[in-house]
Order: C-alpha cells, then structure tokens, then sequence
C-alpha cells in the first residue's frame, strides 16, 4: 500500500477521478449504508470547542450525502458542505437545502477567515500525504481568528495507497499531530472510535485544533 514520493501530476487526478468515480458509482448506496451511523460525539466535540456565541457557520467537508450537515443545520448553524463528488452535491442540495460547494479537495477554493468550524469526517484521509500541508493551510486560512477543526480518519501505520478504488492515507496519532501543528494548529483533544472498545478495536482517530498561527 505505500506509496512512493513524489506523486506526479498526472498520478494526482488519477487519485481523484478514481476515489470520486467510486462515491458517484456508490452515492445511494453509501447514503443507505451511513444514514444511521452515530456519530454525535464528533459533532459535540467539535461544537463544545467554538468560542463565542452560536449559530456558528460551519463547513462539512466531504460532506457526502449530508447527513451531518443535516444535524448541523437542524441545531441552528449556517452549514455549508463541500464535496467532490457531483453525485452527493446534487443529494445534499435536494435533501437538506443547504447551500454545497462542490470542490476538489486537491483544488479548494474558500473564502478567508469565514468559518467558526471545519467538520471534517471521514475525507482528510483521501488527501494524499505530500498535498496534505497544502491543504491543511487552505482549512487554517479559511477558519477565523481562533477556530475550530474537527477530523476524524481511520488511523494506521504511515502507510498510502489504493484500498479497491479509493485512495487513503493512513496516519498515526505522531505524525497526524505533526501535520495538523505545521499547519498552525493547536491540538485541543483527541480520542479513538468506537467508544467503549479496546483501543486495538477503535480504528478511527478523531481529533479537535484551534486555530493559532502558521
């Protein structure tokens, strides 16, 4: 699964278009597939962290078909996701009515300083490694003075590459930590998923960053 550096141009939106193709190909079905998928202690970890008075606004980055976007804006926040896929763009705006920005992760395209919080659930794993500083910058510039990035990826050894048709980077809990303080964030928590199992059986590392400087 490793993958060697550096990833050329070429190799990048093959990256793309494939892990994209798949969630097209999927998106009924992943939305069936994660409709009830509890994850209310992320939302909550990510809330509890925002500074000043609510509604904040929000992105749901990789949004998918919108399930947490549809939390968020059912608690009163202005939600705005971003997704790749055209797919879940198109589900997302018909079902919830919030307003999505479809974008490539490896060509963002956000305002400076908007967002009170960064919801990313289950997609900064897709970034592969060598574009994920440049991304992270693009998230830290686009949160205000202060604010709040949620992530949550599958955790592992360092190691990239293609799992079927989507790509993914596996990091542990030292290197994630590395990027995500690169980019100009402070860790202000993190803890393993699912709740309540033996750490060897909680695959998901979910983790809250302040905004500091870069």
């Amino acid at each position: 699964m490793t993958q060697r550096y550096p990833v050329e141009p070429l190799d990048l939106r093959e990256i793309t278009a494939r892990t994209l193709a798949y969630y097209e190909q999927r998106a009924e079905e992943f939305r069936a597939g994660t409709h009830d998928h509890d994850v209310s202690q992320n939302i909550a970890a990510l809330l509890r962290h925002i500074e000043g008075e609510p509604p904040f606004t929000i992105l749901d980055f990789g949004c998918g078909p919108g399930r947490d976007l549809r939390t968020l804006a059912a608690l009163g926040h202005t939600a705005i996701g971003l997704d790749g896929a055209a797919g879940f763009a198109a589900m997302v705006r018909a079902d919830t009515g919030c307003e999505i920005w479809q974008q490539d992760f490896l060509a963002l395209d956000l305002p400076s300083t908007h967002f009170d919080g960064i919801f990313a659930n289950a997609s900064l794993f897709h970034v592969p490694t060598q574009e994920l500083p440049r991304v992270l910058r693009h998230l830290h510039a686009a949160l205000k003075p202060r604010g709040v990035l949620f992530s949550s990826n599958p955790r592992g050894e360092n190691s990239e590459g293609w799992n079927g048709e989507r790509y993914g980077a596996y990091h542990d809990l030292d290197a994630w930590h590395r990027y995500l303080s690169h980019a100009g964030f402070t860790e202000l928590e993190h803890y393993f998923r699912p709740t309540g199992l033996p750490c060897d059986q909680q695959p998901w590392l979910a983790s809250v960053w302040r905004k500091s400087s870069i």
